[in-house]
């Protein structure tokens, strides 16, 4: 018996493969050759393939670009680098930049250019528009809702996301049944939809049990209002928790978190999301008070409580804010790594806002990232920042993490041992070379300590009676 190794390379032939498949099986029977197939593997994808080659080589110019070299971001008809991902494990595909309407629909703004602006969006391919009552009131969704009507687009083109629990009115915060129910028909009969894709909680209610609020989420999804709910500033242990009670209740679980990610808020969004994502399937919706211009510069990214009223006519965003003794060497220390991130963008050809949104995009949790704009020039500039990143070479992200040095790390493992007060942390490293040592290294100077000090204590209190 002999063996043939054959290829098949193409589609046309499979009728006649299928002949010889069974000829050759016929064959085998008899005693005869046996063919082996050997198809070809798949073609990678285009997003692996821009990430293989992006590391060395400009998007539009094709050749290799260094750190020094400045290139300027050209204008084309096109979005290149926009891509669809599904949000979080669910099958919703959106694109990799969305457009939040914040700063769309702020005062100032007038309702022919906030029009022009979300269909320069559309036609640039974004199909995700975030709205925010915290910031523009009612006022977004109403016209939101006209812009929609007008455009006639098809309804399964777009996406639109909407928020519960902030509102102008005090009586209305807070996350019970009723209060859900009434704000999704209400943002219903204001944007003039028949269902709202995704509606996001804004901050868990620590007065109403998780319960209620899982049941009244499902409630309103299978009433065909909605399609998907998130979160928006929900802690990790909160995120868990509304997704044990949707397991044990039969309810739908949230496909997302909206957080604020930027070169100077990490630690949440890198240590913590990710891990959420792997676990549960909670995708991460990021945003930057620079891409959605929330700052007048790039000088200044953290604001004080009053400074950022006067900019949202609500409640601030940045709750945890540096202490006040601190906050004139954090600012210091800001402006030193904003001026080296400025001459770094200048050599790459870009501004250091374009800068701001590719390293954001960069990182693989991110799967969505809220951009803004005021102006249909500033919205441009934003898109374009997705060229930049086949420029974001392994050389440059390095670049960055010399001049931002603040990479997340996880806090040490502490001991169970030494949170009991039973093992010295001084005696834990001596014992093991690691201070921060796991509960499950023991050997038996650890445990002649342990025994020793519980004698100690026994001393001590017969002394004392």
């Amino acid at each position: 018996m002999s063996l043939a190794l054959c290829q098949n390379t193409d589609d046309n032939n499979n009728n006649n493969n299928q002949g010889q498949m069974n000829e050759q099986q016929q064959g085998t029977e008899g005693g005869g050759d046996v063919t082996i197939y050997r198809l070809c593997a798949p073609i990678a994808s285009l997003d692996c393939m821009e990430e293989f080659s992006g590391n060395t080589l400009d998007l539009n110019m094709g050749r290799s670009i260094s750190i020094g070299s400045k290139t300027s971001l050209k204008q084309v008809s096109s979005t290149p680098g926009l891509r669809y991902k599904n949000l979080g494990k669910s099958g919703l595909r959106v694109s990799n930049v969305a457009l939040g309407t914040w700063s769309i629909f702020a005062n100032g703004i007038s309702e022919e250019q906030a029009e022009t602006i979300i269909r320069l969006a559309y036609d640039s391919g974004i199909n995700l528009f975030d709205l925010s009552d915290l910031h523009s009131g009612p006022r977004a969704e109403i016209e939101m809702g006209k812009i929609l009507k007008k455009a006639n687009w098809k309804r399964m083109t777009y996406v639109v996301t909407v928020k519960i629990y902030w509102s102008i009115k005090g009586e209305e915060r807070g996350l019970s049944k009723k209060h859900i129910i009434e704000s999704v028909q209400a943002s219903l009969k204001r944007l003039q939809l028949d269902y709202i894709d995704i509606v996001i909680i804004h901050k868990a209610d620590s007065m109403c049990p998780m319960e209620e609020v899982v049941r009244a989420m499902n409630y309103v999804i299978n009433k065909g209002w909605v399609l998907y709910w998130g979160s928006s500033k929900w802690s990790t242990t909160e995120i868990m928790e509304a997704y044990t009670n949707c397991r044990e209740f039969n309810c739908v679980t949230p496909i997302m978190e909206q957080s604020e990610y930027h070169m100077f808020c990490r630690d949440r969004a890198e240590l913590y999301l990710p891990e959420m994502y792997n676990k549960i399937g909670v995708g991460m919706m990021a945003w930057g008070p620079l891409g959605m211009y929330l700052t007048e510069s790039t000088d200044r990214l953290f604001f004080s409580k009053g400074s950022l009223r006067s900019k949202t006519q609500n409640s601030s965003w940045t709750e945890d804010e540096v202490a006040k003794e601190d906050r004139v060497e954090e600012a210091r220390r800001h402006l030193e790594r904003i001026r080296d991130l400025n001459l770094l963008a200048e050599k790459l050809g870009c501004s250091f806002t374009q800068l701001s949104i590719a390293w954001s995009l960069k990182h693989e949790p991110v799967q969505c990232l809220l951009i803004g704009a005021k102006t249909c020039e500033q919205l441009t500039q934003n898109l374009q920042a997705l060229q930049l990143l086949p420029r974001l070479s392994v050389s440059v992200m390095l670049e960055i993490e010399r001049i931002l040095d603040n990479k997340p790390v996880r806090p040490p493992v502490i001991s169970t041992l030494q949170m009991r007060g039973l093992v010295s942390h001084d005696a834990l490293g001596e014992l093991t070379g690691d201070p921060s040592v796991p509960d499950s290294v023991r050997g038996d100077e650890e445990e002649e300590i342990i025994e020793e000090q519980k004698e100690d204590g026994k001393m001590g209190f017969c002394e004392i009676q």
